[in-house]
């Protein structure tokens, strides 16, 4: 069973403060670039803008907090560029686990991380064992992530464990074997560095989530402009298929 409602088939609650943010964190390269630096000064600065977001939404009372790191069409970059992603993923989870286990936050690691060498898989392992009880803000890192990857995936699994069922399942057999079933979806997805687009990051999740986007670059992206978004989700009208008037109707 599914842990959280799907917002195709039940209208869930609309917080005041989004209960899961999402976002892709665009934008590093060009700052570094703005500042005649090497591109990994940009994604060493984006880092430090991970902090201050964990530490934001828990302040802010955030429950879910998932970003995009690194996607499975990313490995199309430079090798270079690709090599110090890995070690800067590395050396994150070697030198922060630790902090965030003390704060209280659940770290998970979606995606395929069969590429990753095994140093990086055991990291990952352990970081997940060590967090996996608290309750705080949960923390999702998508590496090596795609929303086509994990739809596939799901029902690779769910045709494993359920043969029977090939050809003949709904949405909610489904469900469960989605890389992020343990969350409800997203209620703000966010988008830094301008672009307007999705990028094959959690494509089923995201069929009634309020998206934003901002022409602020990542390592630049601090407390004001999660604030803003937020705000700006605030303002939104949130229908999940009903017409105003129904809105309107429910709250008197």
């Amino acid at each position: 069973m599914a842990l959280f409602r799907s917002s195709t088939r039940t209208i869930p609650a609309s917080p005041e403060v989004p209960r899961h943010i999402a976002i892709i964190m665009d934008g590093n390269g060009r700052w570094a670039k703005q500042r005649l630096l090497p591109r990994i000064a940009g994604h060493q600065r984006g880092v430090e803008t991970v902090r201050e977001m964990v530490k934001t939404c828990r302040q802010l009372g955030v429950e879910y907090l998932t970003l995009f790191a690194f996607s499975s069409e990313n490995w199309r970059r430079p090798a270079d560029e690709v090599s110090f992603l890995m070690q800067l993923f590395l050396k994150m989870l070697e030198r922060e686990v630790s902090k965030l286990h003390e704060n209280n936050v659940r770290l998970k690691i979606i995606g395929d991380l069969s590429r990753f060498d095994e140093q990086l898989r055991q990291y990952i392992t352990d970081a997940e064992k060590l967090t996996s009880a608290n309750d705080g803000l949960t923390l999702t890192i998508a590496a090596n992530y795609g929303g086509r990857w994990d739809i596939m995936h799901a029902v690779e699994g769910l045709w494993k464990a359920h043969p029977e069922m090939q050809g003949n399942f709904a949405e909610e057999d489904l469900e469960p074997y989605l890389s992020m079933h343990y969350a409800p979806e997203p209620d703000l997805f966010i988008r830094t560095g301008g672009e307007q687009r999705i990028s094959n990051f959690l494509l089923w999740q995201l069929a009634y989530t309020e998206l934003y986007f901002t022409e602020i670059l990542w390592p630049s992206f601090d407390r004001a402009a999660l604030e803003a978004a937020i705000q700006s989700y605030q303002k939104r009208e949130r229908r999940f298929g009903r017409t105003s008037e129904q809105l309107t109707e429910n709250q008197s």
